[in-house]
């Protein structure tokens, strides 16, 4: 009976401190299943079944650009109890502001493109659900995931970062399953393109891994928990949390997509098996080079990524309207906007693989009208006070938004000149 109740004491702190510092952790795996949507797995499978390990790098840096823009946001959410959409209304000419807004609109809707396609597609491989019938069960379901708002956001958090762990355990198993080549995956390290097609694919990976709507959501998740931050040591706390908080959710972010790339590499890349550059074709291909267990852990974790990216998307553009214009409609009027243009491609029977690589290069093209407002909101001390970006900070945010612009047009004019 002393040995237990010398236990109980001894776990009191540990308790206490696990108490102390759970509310801070969440947000980032909700911005993270952003970065595991069904717009991964068309970019990174297709890359790695086209071109091998070659495009590793671009994966590799992407990860590390959206660790460095999510915690961004998440500071800017915590310390000044506004999100990114907000602060930009107040600071910047309203046809400035008006203007990021449209574009991000346009932005969501080529992220539930995505998500309600991918979705749509999971449906289809694992029972048979036509495509459009498909689509709507994504939206319906993720509708209803997006109600758990209601009971409490942490139920919300909870549920996507399960949802993000039946991604990861997914293809965890079948890259276990594949293995990899340890001298092509060191190679693909090394920044390198071949031609226009895997410069595409390179950009469509940076859509598909650091996503604009998130970039405004994740803002907007912390800023939900900025007036426990009153008290400068507690607010010492939670910031580092959620550095924490970020580089665990977006660490596994990284893992998936680095696993979907490797998977393609090993197990397509020159293979001769046929299909490979759809979602369809990498399912069946799954099921010839490994078994049906590896494609149905594939089918499984297009779903789960599907109606959570979804929800997640939803809310986002919520968040977006809320902040720029501070106005809101309902959320089914917002689902049924968002999802029309997927359910047209759906219906009209457009290749689902080809409209979710596009659907990522346009969100690419969405990445700077977020980061470079963000880069210059968290450098001004008048809004951060004490923590205001570091100058090495801004630069490397500086750097990172120029390289995205840079890459962009690079592509566009690569692209109209051939």
């Amino acid at each position: 009976m002393v040995v237990l109740d010398s236990a109980a004491q001894l776990m009191l702190p540990l308790r206490r401190r696990v108490a102390r510092v759970a509310p801070w952790f969440g947000p980032a795996f909700v911005a993270a299943i952003a970065y595991a949507d069904p717009g991964n797995f068309a970019t990174n499978f297709t890359g790695g079944a086209t071109f091998g390990y070659q495009l590793v790098w671009v994966i590799v840096a992407a990860n590390l650009m959206a660790m460095l823009i999510q915690s961004l946001s998440a500071k800017l959410g915590l310390v000044t109890g506004r999100d990114l959409a907000e602060l930009c209304r107040e600071h910047l000419p309203r046809p400035v502001s008006r203007g990021l807004w449209v574009q991000a609109e346009l932005v969501a809707m080529a992220t539930d493109l995505a998500e309600i396609i991918g979705g749509a597609l999971a449906l289809y491989l694992l029972f048979g659900v036509p495509l459009p019938v498909g689509g709507l069960i994504t939206c319906v379901v993720a509708f209803a995931l997006l109600g758990l708002q209601q009971r409490g956001v942490r139920r919300f958090e909870t549920v996507i970062a399960g949802l993000l762990g039946v991604i990861l355990l997914g293809f965890l198993y079948t890259a276990w399953r594949s293995g990899a080549d340890a001298a092509g995956v060191a190679a693909g390290m090394v920044p390198s393109f071949a031609g226009v097609d895997s410069l595409l694919l390179a950009t469509g990976i940076l859509g598909a891994t650091v996503m604009p709507h998130v970039i405004y959501l994740h803002s907007a998740l912390t800023k939900t928990r900025s007036a426990a931050t009153a008290d400068p040591a507690e607010r010492r706390l939670a910031l580092r949390c959620q550095r924490i908080d970020t580089l665990v959710a977006l660490g596994v972010a990284g893992l998936v997509n680095l696993a979907m790339l490797l998977i393609a590499a090993r197990l397509f890349f020159g293979s001769g098996i046929p299909g490979t550059d759809t979602l369809e074709g990498i399912h069946a291909g799954l099921g010839v080079s490994l078994d049906r267990y590896a494609a149905l852990a594939f089918a499984v974790a297009l779903l789960a990524s599907g109606f959570a990216s979804s929800s997640v998307g939803t809310y986002a553009g919520q968040v977006v309207m809320q902040g720029f214009i501070g106005r809101s409609i309902p959320l089914t009027l917002r689902r049924l906007l968002t999802m029309a243009p997927a359910m047209l491609i759906l219906l009209i029977g457009v290749d689902p693989t080809a409209a979710l690589v596009w659907s990522q290069v346009v969100l690419s093209f969405g990445v700077p009208f977020a980061l470079i407002p963000l880069v210059w909101l968290t450098r001004r001390r008048d809004i951060l006070g004490d923590q205001v970006n570091r100058r090495s900070t801004t630069v490397v945010a500086s750097v990172v938004a120029a390289l995205i612009v840079a890459l962009n047009v690079f592509l566009i004019v690569r692209t109209f000149a051939v």
